[in-house]
């Protein structure tokens, strides 16, 4: 394999102060055959697996299956008027074995717990005919090129170049560089989208890769007909009415950031988190992370007109913390408005050098026992404690104000809504609801449950007045049963916004066995009774039973739980892909 030409001065000077040594170290190699780099590589780096504790073990890897298989074990049944379509989860599932560490003489370095090569696990739902269900599963990795590449060596080969002793790190980053012609590999193992009738898959560190939504076959890279040459969101989102799709991209190289980190967008603005999860080379070349959570840093939310530019930016400055996902944005008056998942600390990346990483961990995932959310309080314990927040920013007088919705009975990520309604004010949020023993027990986040949030209305009933908090409603899992990968279906036709189900994979770890199951967000019981009662002219005995299986609350039993052929690892982002199977042909 040949060398990549890649001029090493344009990398370096992100790095102003780095060390005369390096640089000449890197102009002495930069031209070496590749087989003398892999030879020194081989003879300095060890390459040592990540041990999983026992209650970790469904974040192992799983192999791919040759093809799809027909999945027949259904208890409960398929509501008659959910789509066709294809629901489709992406997360982290690395080669060879699990995530890994290198040991050298630079000292170590490793994978943080968001690598891993991205593997897609699909369900195929095809309504033949006569109104039966034909369900398929479906497993593959994204073919990304550094994927390929490993595969083809037969090993691992890229050095962690995240996490770790600084000067492992830096050389990390330089003989990747060399070697590759890429830092870091493209992992593609975070979340999936459509645009203009294609499916991509997508991490923070690359550019998408199109997928063949039926088969999982990877089609190649997508950097929009050569107009993107940076890194791509993992939350593209789509504008209201236009279909337009926002993105953004961040690098360690200037430009950091083109446009800013959009993460949401309302009618005419578009919204961007600039909160203080950093990337610094000069702190790496100084001895510390290359990517750290500041938690004493600056936090400012940026409004910015559509087709506006840098100089159009409004930023609103607000409390530290840190957001990863949003639920929506939009105009209310004079303000935005932005509903997201906050806490107090950031998961991303990790402890500092030295700390015990399964304690750090631990310790974050604890429950936050007190309601009063103190910005001054830097404790470890609970700093993962994720609640519905709001912020209000008044376009006129750029006041800006901030509540948590809800309370500390539980934990919540992985936001969603019926995205019909992105970008527009609405009623109901859904969420994956974290189970802090759990979590705190094996130090990884682990989902118990689904919230759903009534935004309009609060909570016990109460009025504005004297209760500040939102509604929720939960659905618990049974013990030791987790999911992952939640999304909403809308229902075809329905009238009202929470007229669907909640689609999530399901492990249990008492019996090591992955479910698919559905939840149902508004109940539609007369609705059903009269459907069967015209459809299969069926008794009165009959009506009550389908109307037991078929009440859609968020905290009834599951429409209907799919067994599947197979361990589904637990995952990111979700997605339901209404197409129909004739496409496929």
């Amino acid at each position: 394999m040949a060398v990549c030409n890649y001029g090493f001065q344009p990398f370096l000077r992100g790095f102003p102060q780095v060390p005369v040594q390096i640089y000449h170290v890197a102009k002495t190699i930069k031209n070496s055959p590749v087989r003398l780099l892999d030879a020194f590589v081989d003879r300095v780096f060890e390459f040592v697996d990540q041990p999983l504790l026992p209650s970790q073990s469904n974040f192992a890897p799983v192999e791919e299956i040759d093809e799809a298989v027909l999945v027949s074990s259904v208890e409960g049944s398929i509501p008659y008027d959910f789509p066709e379509g294809i629901y489709i989860r992406n997360g982290p599932n690395p080669l060879f074995g699990g995530l890994k560490s290198t040991v050298s003489m630079f000292g170590r370095s490793s994978h943080t717990w968001i690598e891993g090569e991205g593997m897609l696990h699909s369900l195929n739902f095809n309504k033949d005919s006569d109104g039966s269900w034909t369900i398929s599963y479906n497993n593959r990795h994204v073919q990304t090129e550094t994927l390929k590449l490993e595969k083809e060596r037969k090993k691992p080969s890229f050095l962690p170049a995240l996490e770790g002793d600084s000067p492992a790190i830096l050389s990390a980053y330089l003989l990747n560089l060399l070697r590759f012609g890429d830092v870091n590999k493209h992992i593609s193992n975070t979340n999936i989208f459509e645009h203009s009738g294609k499916f991509y898959s997508i991490a923070e560190n690359h550019v998408p890769q199109e997928i063949d939504i039926f088969t999982l076959e990877t089609l190649g890279n997508w950097d929009v007909s050569g107009a993107w040459n940076r890194p791509f969101t993992s939350h593209p989102k789509k504008a209201p009415g236009t279909g337009e799709l926002v993105m953004m991209g961040f690098d360690a190289q200037k430009p950091y950031f083109e446009l800013g980190v959009i993460s949401d967008l309302v009618c005419r603005y578009n919204v961007i988190i600039d909160f203080p999860v950093v990337i610094d080379i000069n702190r790496l070349i100084g001895g510390g992370p290359l990517m750290k959570y500041d938690k004493k840093g600056y936090a400012r939310i940026g409004v910015m007109p559509r087709y506006g530019d840098a100089d159009s930016i409004q930023w609103f400055e607000v409390e530290p913390s840190s957001v990863f996902h949003i639920f929506n944005c939009f105009e209310d008056g004079d303000e935005v408005v932005m509903w997201a998942c906050k806490a107090r600390g950031s998961v991303i990346p990790g402890p500092d050098l030295g700390l015990n990483k399964y304690e750090w961990f631990s310790r974050g995932y604890m429950h936050m026992n007190s309601v009063e959310d103190n910005g001054d309080n830097m404790t470890q314990d609970g700093i993962f404690f994720s609640r519905a927040h709001e912020w209000r920013l008044n376009m006129k007088t750029t006041e800006v104000k901030e509540r948590n919705l809800t309370g500390t009975k539980f934990s919540m990520e992985f936001p969603m809504i019926n995205e019909n309604f992105i970008g527009s004010k609405n009623k109901f949020g859904y969420a994956q609801v974290v189970d802090s023993i759990a979590s705190s027990s094996s130090g990884r986040a682990k989902y118990g449950g689904l919230a759903k949030l009534y935004f309009e209305e609060p909570e016990n009933g109460l009025s504005w007045e004297l209760n500040k908090l939102i509604k929720v409603e939960y659905h618990s899992f049974p013990e030791n049963t987790f999911c992952s990968g939640a999304t909403f279906v809308p229902k075809v036709g329905g009238l009202e916004e929470d007229d669907g189900w909640i689609i999530t994979f399901v492990h249990n770890e008492n019996t090591n066995m992955s479910q698919a199951s559905y939840f149902t967000t508004i109940n539609q019981c007369l609705c059903r009774l009269l459907y069967y009662c015209r459809v299969l002219q069926i008794c009165l005995t009959l009506f009550l039973q389908v109307y037991i299986v078929d009440t859609k609350n968020i905290s009834s039993e599951p429409v209907a739980k799919i067994t599947l052929p197979g361990r589904v690892p637990y995952g990111f982002h979700g997605a339901f892909m209404s197409v129909s199977s004739q496409l496929e042909d």
